[in-house]
């Protein structure tokens, strides 16, 4: 699970515990690289306990084996003795235990809220996957989407639901902006090639002048951030806007590096087949911050509750993204965190009734 679905599990669950409900994790983790770990219970906040199993050393190829199948039974075993009939559980799709759930259930019926982002077989281009994937969403009682586009396509029974984009949690101002009389802009998020989406926000440094200056932050492989490098030093021969690798941030450093820039950047290749169906985080990430944001035109922003703040660009290349920034008057009033604002209030009230409907 990434970063950010984990944070937007964090965030479901402190919704729930808001709207009156006890929350029980279950972590039934599989690897640890530093040797073996007992299982405990701990409380996370005021409705929220995360229990988890124990966990092996993931090591040699036994080691590994062991693992995996010590966490498949514990959990199976645990929703068989632990979980009523009837109860809701909500479920974070995820390819590892979707057999597991579907016994576990066979047995003792209880009703699934299941959390989709994305149809995994659609971006490994699997159909073998896709099809496993509808077979155990029709196992969900009510399902969690993070556009209206995805429950249009695995919801084909109107099931109850509600649509969570991301993780509503408004970050109050810490950062200080950039006193040079220049608009920063700031691509946050992965340097994968195949993506396409930082290259194109680096290049399009080329179509700026000296009033403007490109940010990238994020993450790679070594490969990628030596690829990235050189794209910025071609880019900076030819253009007087600035454009820098500014490393990678998290916790704080990253809210007070994106609060110190102006237009957020979420560049990717909008010929990707996930793109239809799933929400980019970091559009909400920018937003939150109080950012302006740039991205590509898809159906899944277009449809989306954040469509209005939105800024975008129709083809996909570098001189579109620059006219895109250029078309953006900075004089003009932007608040975007008093919607985040409303969409937070907005969520808890759908999930309560999505609750409720079941």
């Amino acid at each position: 699970m990434s970063w950010a679905s984990v944070n937007k599990m964090n965030y479901i669950c402190k919704s729930l515990a808001a709207i009156g409900e006890n929350v029980e994790i279950i972590s039934a983790s599989m690897i640890s690289s530093k040797g073996n770990f007992p299982k405990r219970t701990e409380k996370l906040a005021d409705g929220i306990t995360l229990k988890l199993f124990s966990a092996y050393k993931w090591g040699n190829i036994f080691q590994k084996c062991w693992a995996l199948f010590h966490a498949t039974i514990v959990l199976f075993f645990y929703l068989l003795f632990h979980v009523k009939r009837g109860e809701k559980i909500l479920v974070y799709h995820s390819l590892a235990y979707m057999r597991t759930l579907k016994w576990a259930r066979f047995f003792k019926r209880f009703q699934i809220i299941l959390e989709v982002e994305e149809i995994y077989g659609d971006v490994t281009q699997n159909e073998k996957t896709v099809k496993q994937e509808f077979s155990f969403f029709k196992k969900a009682s009510a399902y969690i989407f993070p556009t209206q586009l995805l429950n249009e396509k695995i919801n084909i029974k109107n099931k109850p639901y509600c649509i969570i984009h991301g993780t509503y949690n408004v970050e109050k101002p810490i950062g200080e902006k950039w006193n040079d009389g220049r608009i920063h802009c700031v691509y946050a998020g992965t340097f994968d090639p195949r993506k396409g989406g930082v290259a194109a926000a680096a290049a399009a440094a080329q179509f700026l002048n000296s009033n403007y200056h490109i940010h990238i932050i994020g993450f790679g492989s070594e490969n990628d951030k030596k690829l990235l490098i050189n794209t910025i030093e071609e880019v900076q021969k030819k253009s007087d806007c600035i454009v820098t690798y500014d490393g990678l941030f998290s916790g704080d450093e990253y809210i007070r590096f994106i609060q110190s820039c102006d237009i957020g950047l979420s560049t990717q290749n909008p010929e990707a087949q996930f793109n239809d169906t799933s929400f980019p985080s970091k559009v909400l990430s920018y937003l939150a911050n109080g950012l302006r944001v740039i991205s590509i035109r898809i159906k899944a922003l277009e449809t989306s509750a954040v469509n209005d703040l939105l800024y975008y660009y129709n083809k996909n290349d570098s001189k579109a993204i620059a006219q895109a920034i250029k078309s953006i008057d900075m004089s003009k009033s932007y608040d975007s965190r008093t919607k985040i604002e409303e969409l937070d209030e907005q969520f808890k009230k759908d999930i309560k009734q999505m609750i409720e409907d079941l």
